[in-house]
């Protein structure tokens, strides 16, 4: 219980920042281990090694990561180490859609990907919010008011994947409906 209480404790600890080059490799970690631990219930181990092999391209992923909005959520240094630790990130493009949302396997359920998306949708200037899901992750963006445009199959290596592409009205804050008429 008091392991339970530290974890629970530390993630109000939690930081967001932006993505700095420095992190690329931390993340690239995150991305291979978070797929196949989190999302190791809906897909095959040749889908998962498919999906994340360990062999990112980090010249274009940097790229994307500094083009895009990118967020990245940090535990503070531990102690001993002096070390932040990344336990999530998340990217968004201009037009709103969500290109990557991964969160550390033993910082799932911390309201981690709920925040990074939260920071997102409200920085980004966009009408809609688009994302392609895995099934994993298709639950939580139903929760947020994301709805399924369509089931489809991507491919990866020669290898097919499920995910869903998916979809979100920006919604208008009520103080700003009014706005307009001068009332």
């Amino acid at each position: 219980d008091e392991m339970e209480t530290g974890r629970i404790k530390r993630s109000k600890a939690m930081e967001i920042r932006t993505y700095r080059q420095e992190d690329l490799k931390e993340i690239a970690a995150l991305f291979y281990n978070t797929v196949h631990t989190v999302n190791a219930a809906d897909y095959t181990e040749q889908q998962l090694d498919a999906w994340a092999d360990g062999n990112i391209d980090y010249a274009a992923w940097n790229q994307s990561l500094q083009e895009h909005m990118t967020l990245v959520a940090v535990m503070p240094p531990e102690k001993e180490s002096g070390i932040e630790q990344i336990v999530g990130f998340a990217d968004m493009d201009s037009t709103g859609y969500l290109d990557r949302l991964y969160v550390h396997k033993d910082f799932q359920r911390h309201r981690i990907a709920s925040e990074l998306c939260d920071r997102l949708e409200q920085a980004v200037d966009a009408e809609n919010f688009t994302t392609h899901a895995s099934i994993t992750a298709k639950p939580f963006f139903e929760k947020r008011g994301y709805k399924v445009v369509r089931e489809q199959q991507v491919e990866r290596k020669g290898i097919l994947l499920t995910n869903y592409v998916m979809k979100k009205v920006r919604t208008v804050p009520e103080e700003e409906k009014g706005s307009e008429d001068g009332c």
